[in-house]
């Protein structure tokens, strides 16, 4: 058999992808709690994951795009701000299992194997998509912080922050609801060479470092929020101690007036 290239191609969306809404769409597709797999004739196939990823392997762009749209119109509406990434893998039957030029080489490419390697495809584009969002949450935290750092104090108006606080912790929960996309597939339990084809992609995509960078950016991010909590309740807490003795005063005042 002669060598071959098999090209994937992924996207992963703002929002999650519900499975079991898409899959009416793809009656012919398998569905699992964590997939949904299509196949496409003559070859290739359609991955889609809950955490908001969806994965094509050798189809040819515009019936990628196809799919796509077909996939968008079967669920809630998916924003166009996406990220994507593709990814080769060589089939040569000559050829050891291993990383080689940037790509994955294979002897033999058979369908769990074309799972793992979208899984984990799937996975690096997720990760990159919340690393957007870290960065524009640390980008926006260092707001917060320059202003305590020039000034010594919070706005006065603490609903903004507020409202940022809220979203931050709700950021945070999101992203480290990603740890279980690290986890290994049950193929890759099975199969020693899946095994080491999942642990080789997870080094080529650099996973395990990158989920850690976003964990350390993310404790940045809590005690840094915590901080400016911090001083605006006790700020609003001298405001309130300054009224109160205000008012003491007044009313001592007006008690000292003659009638």
């Amino acid at each position: 058999m002669a060598s071959r290239v098999h090209q994937f191609y992924a996207v992963a969306f703002e929002e999650n992808v519900p499975l079991k809404q898409i899959a009416p769409v793809f009656p012919q597709a398998k569905l699992t709690a964590h997939e949904l797999f299509m196949p496409m004739q003559p070859e290739g196939g359609l991955y889609a994951y809950p955490f908001g990823a969806v994965v094509t392997y050798d189809l040819p762009p515009e019936r990628r795009e196809s799919e796509l749209a077909r996939l968008s119109s079967a669920g809630p509406k998916l924003t166009t701000k996406v990220i994507r990434e593709d990814y080769m893998v060589l089939e040569d039957p000559n050829s050891a299992i291993g990383l080689s030029d940037g790509a994955l080489r294979v002897d033999r490419f058979t369908p769990p194997r074309a799972g793992i390697v979208a899984l984990t495809v799937a996975q690096s584009a997720a990760m990159e998509y919340y690393e957007q969002i870290v960065e524009r949450l640390l980008a926006r935290t260092g707001e917060f912080v320059e202003r305590l750092e020039r000034r010594g104090s919070v706005p006065f108006r603490t609903r903004p922050l507020h409202r940022f606080i809220g979203q931050a912790i709700s950021t945070r929960g999101e992203v480290l609801a990603v740890l279980h996309l690290l986890d290994k597939p049950d193929e890759a339990w099975e199969d020693p060479a899946m095994d080491r084809i999942y642990d080789d992609l997870r080094a080529e995509f650099d996973l395990v470092d990158r989920y850690r960078a976003l964990e350390l950016k993310l404790h940045s991010v809590q005690e840094a929020l915590e901080l400016l909590a911090e001083v605006g309740r006790d700020r609003h807490l001298l405001i309130l101690e300054v009224i109160i003795v205000l008012l003491i005063l007044t009313e001592v005042a007006i008690a000292l007036i003659p009638r």
